[in-house]
């Protein structure tokens, strides 16, 4: 009973923690949404992967920081304490997005192989002197820029689309994918997608995920709209040329692992707001746009770093261990 019942608790706590936090990380994004409009959109979307990644990493840390260790140490190993089907069924809650979580990445990892297998298949490599990471032209029915990879990634450009875009297009577009890379947007964007267990109980999290990926897809043209105004008109261009050729009605789904320069057909909004947004920094000075973001694209991980060596600091005390298995305590008979 005594492994049953921590186990349990583990799990039960792993999402309430989880729950909780992720409602609030959603109801602060709400709250800032007029205040990260007056930020450029990378220092907005490092901000929102902040709020996003926020919560699991705070469950993890409370339990290896806090619960286990008091657990460990003051709960007696023959007790007399059950189960109840409260916390049982929390604890089936959390163990379901648990392996959620784990089927989510190995269901990543394995769609970007397939992907990556059956586009080598069909591709030849090219020597671009605008990127270092390997590039390959790929005949694929789509209008396709893609990175593709967490780890190693690798540039993909549909023949066509290299075919129909001119010299100084192609340079702003794979400008606009170097900045998806500077940022490690495809690493993010999987541990977003492995970290949505306690969105399926909070469905209002799920706006965290849409806006960041629309401010990382805005900063991602700000990256390559600050070389010049020229640029961020020749990107206009290149996006509205590759919407052109994108068959109506039409999309390709990507894995977690990817970033695409694909938005749709020409009439979607998102295309029509990125074009608008674009000419405007052609209009003014765009070189002054990402001038905190090195200090912010390195905020999640002081955020995580600041978290995890708090936690280790204040676990170190006894008293704090013992309060909070008294705070266990009560857990178990308010669930009983």
């Amino acid at each position: 009973m005594y492994a049953f019942l921590g186990t349990t608790l583990i799990l039960a706590l792993l999402l309430t923690i989880n729950a909780t936090a992720t409602m609030a990380a959603a109801g602060l994004g709400r709250l800032s949404k007029r205040p990260l409009r007056k930020c450029s959109a990378r220092t907005r979307a490092e901000i929102l992967f902040v709020m996003r990644i926020g919560p699991p990493v705070i469950a993890i840390v409370a339990l290896v920081a806090f619960m286990i260790p008091s657990y460990l140490i003051y709960e007696p190993h023959k007790t007399e304490e059950f189960v109840s089907w409260k916390l049982g069924t929390l604890a089936a809650l959390s163990a379901i997005g648990v392996a959620l979580a784990i089927w989510r990445g190995v269901r990543s990892w394995l769609a970007t192989r397939s992907l990556l297998k059956q586009w080598f298949a069909t591709s030849t490599p090219i020597q671009l002197n605008a990127i270092t990471v390997p590039t390959f032209v790929v005949q694929h029915p789509f209008p396709i820029i893609a990175v593709v990879g967490a780890v190693r990634p690798r540039l993909f450009i549909a023949h066509q689309v290299l075919e129909s875009l001119s010299q100084e297009e192609l340079a702003a577009a794979i400008a606009h994918e170097c900045g998806h890379l500077a940022a490690h947007d495809n690493f993010k964007r999987t541990v977003m997608r492995i970290s949505r267990a306690a969105l399926l109980l909070i469905p209002c999290g799920r706006s965290l995920d849409r806006a960041w990926s629309d401010a990382s897809e805005s900063a991602a043209d700000e990256h390559a709209a600050q070389r010049s105004s020229l640029v961020a008109l020749n990107l206009a261009s290149a996006l509205v040329r590759i919407a052109k050729m994108i068959p109506k009605g039409q999309r390709q789904i990507m894995p977690a692992s990817v970033s695409a320069f694909l938005a749709g057909d020409e009439d979607t909004p998102g295309v029509k707001v990125r074009v608008r947004r674009l000419v405007e920094l052609a209009a003014s000075d765009p070189r002054q746009l990402v001038s905190s973001a090195p200090l912010f694209r390195f905020m999640p991980w002081l955020v995580l770093t600041a978290v995890i060596i708090t936690g280790v600091s204040i676990e170190s005390r006894p008293q704090v261990l013992a309060a909070v298995h008294a705070f266990l305590e009560q857990v178990v008979k308010f669930l009983s």
